[in-house]
């Protein structure tokens, strides 16, 4: 391998599967090519639904094994969750999935202590019923947490099992509710108040850190000739996606697509007005000191359980299909709450067009075409509110993620926004990642330059809005009203 190209792998890790990609990095130069892929599938247990931890690991390392020798390895992967371990580094029982119901009602009991105006005063984090501060505040008094001596958040826990250090990724951390995102440190008076020993958690880590060799147990099994070096990228995905936007300039929104749909802006600093609380944006922490300001909208699960519950029938004739479906006929709120949990979705689509006096879908492309309508209206509601809250005008919305797949998708949201939608590229978080790695080995500058190279070595789709968004400020009226 020469001095000139350097490999990297990338372990992104989303909430329906992971995989392991390699990046071959140059001064003029990015591939990104798929080692392995693997299911992640949470399992439902008598005592609520977990994540299958274990599994995940294997997949990891399969996927080592299947990259080759690499330069560096990095871990990303969805925020909140969490491992606990006891006095001896062991994981206590699988980490429990954000979807749990386990914190239903545990919101009130924490804002009866901090209201919630100050606690977003002082994290600037949007109220979602699983923020890692609420799931402590409802395993404190179970006996696993009664063991427990440290907290690892899923990335940092692989992290951990690969390299046997502890750390905790600042990134990911920002999404606890415990961190002041003004000084991008804990947010040391909240954690008093409400009893959380910050202790718990491991020394903050940024991007670009070392995270530690990767251990001889580890190596024998992959194959890999060490010393390989684990280095710290944004380990949520959303950090590292936002990282990949191949943006020119600061006049730009992104939406980052998937199971989710993340929508907003990349700050400098972040909004913590009582406007923006009521409005649900969150500021979550960035590279090089930026803010992503954003709101989380239910985004492709929405679509992605409807076709579960479908029998997996093939996506292509179906946004086909759906695309021939008048537009706007029937809308729902793609933040509601109310579709979070799994299971019965078209039913549950179906009801709520239905309570609120709009034509119920009768089939699945009737209810595809509701759902991207109803993503689209959502992103435009977010990337319009997120330029007001922050007095930050845009002039192109940039969409990457697994939702860059999905050509209708990309041109709704252009026609709701009425601005130039620009699709690319689809595995933000594993490109991020790997610039990340790259730029602690000196190969790439500052995210600026980082962003050039994307624009010249991967492919780009633009999508103009066609007509105005007249019909699209109506349908929000209409979801207004209800």
């Amino acid at each position: 391998m020469s001095a000139a190209l350097r490999s990297y792998a990338a372990v992104d890790l989303g909430a329906s599967s992971g995989r392991v990609m390699t990046g071959r990095v140059g001064s003029d130069s990015l591939e990104l090519s798929e080692a392995h892929r693997f299911p992640n599938r949470p399992v439902r247990v008598p005592e609520g639904l977990r994540w299958d931890v274990l599994a995940l690991y294997s997949g990891v390392l399969d996927g080592l094994r299947a990259a080759g020798q690499v330069d560096s390895v990095g871990i990303d992967g969805w925020a909140v969750d969490h491992g606990l371990l006891d006095a001896d580094g062991a994981l206590l029982g699988n980490p429990v999935h954000y979807r749990d119901t386990r914190t239903e009602g545990v919101a009130e009991k924490v804002w009866a202590t901090v209201p919630a105006a100050e606690l977003y005063a002082a994290t600037g984090l949007q109220y979602a019923p699983f923020n890692t501060l609420y799931q402590l505040t409802a395993a404190r008094s179970t006996a696993q947490f009664a063991q427990a001596r440290r907290l690892l958040l899923i990335p940092d826990l692989l992290t951990y099992w690969l390299t046997g250090e502890q750390g905790t990724e600042l990134t990911n951390a920002s999404t606890t509710q415990l961190i002041d995102p003004r000084t991008r440190d804990w947010s040391y008076d909240v954690a008093a108040r409400l009893g959380v020993d910050l202790m718990l958690f491991a020394p903050l880590r940024r991007p670009g850190d070392p995270a530690g060799l990767l251990r001889p147990e580890v190596l024998e099994e992959t194959g890999l000739t060490g010393p390989v070096p684990v280095t710290t990228v944004g380990s949520h995905d959303t950090a590292s996606a936002v990282a990949a936007v191949p943006a020119n300039g600061e006049r730009f929104a992104y939406i980052c697509t998937g199971t989710w749909s993340l929508a907003g802006l990349e700050l400098t600093s972040p909004v913590l007005s009582e406007e923006s609380r009521a409005a649900n944006f969150t500021n979550e922490l960035g590279l090089d000191g930026t803010v992503r300001y954003l709101r989380n909208i239910m985004g492709l699960w929405l679509l992605q359980e409807c076709v579960r519950a479908w029998g997996d029938p093939d996506l292509g004739p179906l946004l086909r299909e759906a695309s021939l479906v008048p537009a706007l006929r029937s809308v729902v709120d793609a933040g509601d709450a109310a579709f979070l949990a799994p299971g019965r979705m078209p039913q549950r689509i179906a009801e709520a067009c239905r309570v609120s006096g709009q034509p119920v879908p009768a089939n699945p492309a009737e209810l595809t075409r509701c759902i991207l309508d109803s993503l689209a209206l959502a992103h435009r509601r977010a990337v319009e509110d997120a330029q007001r809250l922050a007095g930050h005008p845009v002039d192109v919305v940039h969409v990457v993620g697994g939702g860059t797949r999905n050509a209708l998708l990309c041109q709704l949201t252009a026609d709701a926004c009425g601005l130039p939608v620009v699709a690319g590229p689809t595995e933000a978080a594993a490109l991020g990642n790997v610039l990340v790695q790259a730029r602690a080995h000196g190969l790439v500058g500052d995210l600026a330059d980082a962003r050039r190279l994307l624009v010249a070595t991967q492919p780009l789709t633009r999508y103009e809005p066609r007509g105005d968004t007249v019909r699209w400020r109506d349908a929000e009226a209409r979801l207004a009203k209800r």
